[in-house]
């Protein structure tokens, strides 16, 4: 399209020139004849008058005006023909070219392919005829489209691919809110409820840092002489972790998390070796971002059974221990630490069920290392009297529990 010719073609402007020669020629004949007749008509106007008006059109007027017309349409048919014949002739010449080269292309991946084996020949062979007649289809029709049908070729899949993008980011909008609303209900889930997936895993897995092959049993009727860093080892569940003593009743939490602490309250307040309930306390649980090394230090306490063996080094002396019972309380139960008897015992005491702090779990084992005969009673305590003994010690708040005693200021 040239928009100097008013959007014609150079085809139209030759075709609409020869169209107003062969209108000047048929209408200077059509004069010629007009003049003839009017000359005519002067000289024999005297022997007209009477005779009526009647205005023909001689037969050779007529002749020249087909003839003009039939000599424009005969030139205008040969010019379109001529072009169309040799557009043609250069396509299939084209054509014949591509074939040529196609065919040439083939006969060098066949003789390419038969170094090779059968099977990869044949495939190969199967793979570069069909890329060689997509091609050759793709160039065929390339060849017959003009460049304005290229053009809105293109600009059509431009659009096409513009449109796509543009319904795939609307719905990749629309569920933007859904998306970010599901992500963050997960990891509200997540930082709530993380412990409940990772605490039975810790139950099965060494909660301590030693090596199994490092903790063993060991005959407890022998007495050895240890080193005077107080410690709790329980062989069957690779535990090796030290015990904090003297902990006031307040500051037994952040005790646990360095270790194990040494709970003490009224009626059950006994070191390793004396005659009264010795009460250790630890967590089985913590999220699984915490930095306490020891949040899963009790994991697997459940799986102690009567007879498994319990050592305590205290003062450089080594204390061993057989279970005798478990059971489960609420953790206001401070009641059932207080126990009657006449032997050292001791009772182990963390949360449950795992990942919660719902109940309390007492393992409690009795002392049969060293000898028990003339132990002596514990030492009668009394907390004082700000210290609130009204439930056990748990684990490590929750998500929410935290945020909440943020909130509270408690």
């Amino acid at each position: 399209m040239n928009s100097e010719n008013g959007g014609q073609s150079p085809n139209d402007l030759q075709r609409q020139a020869a169209a107003q020669i062969a209108r000047r020629k048929v209408l200077a004949a059509y004069s010629d004849t007009q003049n003839k007749g009017a000359q005519n008509a002067s000289e024999n106007s005297a022997h007209l008058k009477d005779e009526p008006i009647s205005p023909k059109i001689s037969s050779e007027s007529w002749k020249q005006y087909h003839s003009a017309w039939q000599n424009y349409y005969q030139k205008y048919y040969s010019d379109y023909y001529s072009k169309a014949a040799r557009t043609y002739i250069e396509k299939e010449r084209l054509k014949d070219a591509r074939a040529k080269a196609d065919e040439e292309k083939i006969l060098g991946s066949i003789a390419k392919a038969s170094n090779t084996s059968t099977d990869k020949a044949g495939l190969s062979l199967n793979t570069n005829v069909k890329h060689q007649a997509s091609a050759y289809q793709n160039a065929d029709n390339d060849a017959f489209m003009t460049e304005n049908e290229v053009e809105e070729s293109l600009r059509e899949r431009i659009r096409k691919r513009a449109t796509d993008s543009a319904k795939k980011s609307r719905k990749r909008r629309k569920y933007m809110p859904i998306i970010a609303g599901a992500t963050v209900m997960l990891l509200i889930l997540f930082l709530q409820y993380n412990r409940l997936i990772f605490a039975p895993i810790m139950a099965y897995v060494s909660p301590g840092d030693a090596p199994i092959s490092q903790i063993e049993a060991i005959d407890p009727t022998i007495t050895q002489t240890v080193s005077a860093d107080p410690r709790l080892i329980i062989p069957k569940l690779n535990v090796d972790v030290p015990i904090r003593f003297e902990v006031p009743l307040s500051e037994v939490m952040s005790a646990m998390n360095n270790g194990v602490a040494h709970y003490r309250i009224a009626g059950a307040s006994a070191y390793p070796g004396e005659v009264g309930n010795f009460v250790i306390t630890g967590h089985s649980a913590g999220d699984i971002y915490s930095s306490n090394p020891y949040k899963y230090i009790f994991s697997g306490l459940e799986r102690l059974e009567d007879g498994d063996l319990i050592y305590v080094n205290y003062n450089s002396v080594r204390y061993t221990y057989r279970v005798i019972k478990k059971q489960i309380v609420e953790p206001t139960n401070v009641a059932s630490l207080v126990m009657t008897t006449d032997k050292p015992l001791i009772t182990l005491v963390t949360c449950t069920p795992l990942g919660t702090s719902r109940y309390r779990l007492l393992v409690t084992g009795e002392q049969i290392s060293p000898n028990v005969e003339g132990a002596e009673e514990a030492e009668q305590y009394t907390p004082v009297t700000t210290e609130d003994d009204s439930a056990m010690p748990s684990n490590s708040p929750s998500f929410f529990d935290g945020f909440w005693g943020f909130l509270t200021g408690s």
